[in-house]
C-alpha cells in the first residue's frame, strides 16, 4: 500500500485511533520539490496576508457551512511546502487551516540547520505570540469559521509555541498539539536561548497532546516527565505519545528521521483528537 493511501485511509479511522491511543536532521530531499506526505487533490490553499506585516498561508474545506480550524506553527525551516502541505491535509479532513509566517518570507533548506537555527534564536515568544493573535483575529473575521472550534498544531519550534499558544490563549484555543517540541522546559543555558514555559500551565483551559520520538537526539527524556508532571499538578487534561524508533522531525517525508509507520499513526491521532475537541458534538436523539 502506497504512503499515501495509509494516510488518506487513517483519517477516516480517526475517531477509533483516539480511544484505542487514548536532531533537526538532515534532509531526505530539498524542499523545492513539490512532492508532500499527502498529494493534495483538492482543498490547496493559498499564500495571504494575515494582517499587514504577516504573510502566512490559508486553506479551507471544500463546501460551505462553519468548519473547526487549526493554526499551524512551522518548524524551524520556515513556512516551507512541507508545512503548507500540513494545512492542505487538515483541509482535506474538514478543517481550516492557517499557518503564519514567522520568517516573513525566509525559508532554509533542512541542510541547513546552522541558518535555521540562528534565526530560531532571534525570536521573541511575546511577538510570536502576537501573530498569533493576529491569526486569530484573521479566522475570527471570516464567514466560513466557527470561532468556538479553533486548535493548534505545532512541530519543533512550533511544538513549543502550541503550548504557549494554549497557555496565552486559554479562551479563544479549545485544543493543542506539541509535535517533539524542544524547549518546553528549557534548562539554564539551553544552546537556542530559549526559556522554560512549563509556569504557563496553570493557565491552560484546553486539553493538549504531545508526541515525541523515543530516538530523539533533541529532547531528552526526562524533559517528557517534566512536562507531564507540571500539567498533572496544575490538573490539566493531556495525552502524552511517545513513538518507539522516532526521532526528531519524524512526521516529515522530506527528512532522513522520516517514520512512515509513526507518522501515519499520528497523523490519525492528530484528526481524531481536533475532531474530538474542535467540531460541534452530535446530540443523541
Amino acid at each position: 500500500m502506497k504512503r499515501r493511501d495509509i494516510l488518506l485511509g487513517a483519517s477516516s479511522l480517526a475517531t477509533a485511533a483516539i480511544v484505542a491511543n487514548s536532531q533537526l536532521g538532515t534532509a531526505k530531499q530539498p524542499d523545492s520539490k513539490t512532492t508532500t506526505a499527502v498529494t493534495p487533490t483538492a482543498n490547496v490553499g493559498k499564500n495571504i496576508q494575515i494582517a499587514k506585516d504577516l504573510p502566512g498561508y490559508y486553506v479551507a474545506p471544500a463546501g460551505t457551512g462553519k468548519f473547526p480550524a487549526v493554526i499551524v506553527l512551522m518548524e524551524a525551516f520556515g513556512l516551507n511546502n512541507w508545512c503548507k502541505s500540513i494545512c492542505n491535509m487538515l483541509a482535506q479532513s474538514g478543517f481550516a487551516a492557517i499557518a503564519p509566517d514567522f520568517y516573513r518570507g525566509t525559508t532554509y533548506e533542512y541542510t541547513d540547520v546552522a541558518g535555521a537555527i540562528g534565526k530560531l534564536k532571534s525570536l521573541n515568544d511575546d511577538a510570536i505570540m502576537s501573530d498569533v493573535g493576529k491569526s486569530l483575529d484573521f479566522l475570527a473575521g471570516r464567514s466560513e469559521i466557527n470561532v468556538n472550534g479553533i486548535g493548534v498544531i505545532g512541530f519543533c519550534m512550533g511544538g513549543r509555541y502550541a503550548f504557549l499558544t494554549n497557555a496565552v490563549y486559554p479562551t479563544k484555543i479549545k485544543a493543542a498539539i506539541s509535535f517533539y517540541g524542544g524547549g518546553i522546559d528549557a534548562t539554564a543555558g539551553n544552546p537556542l536561548g530559549q526559556k522554560s514555559i512549563l509556569d504557563r500551565s496553570p493557565a491552560m483551559q484546553s486539553p493538549i497532546m504531545l508526541v515525541y520520538g523515543s530516538e530523539d537526539q533533541l529532547i531528552a527524556a526526562d524533559e517528557h516527565g517534566r512536562v507531564a508532571a507540571a500539567l498533572s499538578k496544575a490538573k490539566k487534561r493531556y495525552i502524552l505519545n511517545l513513538f518507539p524508533k522516532a526521532g526528531h522531525g519524524f512526521m516529515s517525508d522530506r527528512r532522513e528521521n522520516y517514520a512512515p509507520e509513526a507518522a501515519a499513526e499520528a497523523w490519525v491521532m492528530t484528526t481524531g483528537f481536533f475532531s474530538q475537541n474542535l467540531k460541534p458534538k452530535k446530540l443523541k436523539s
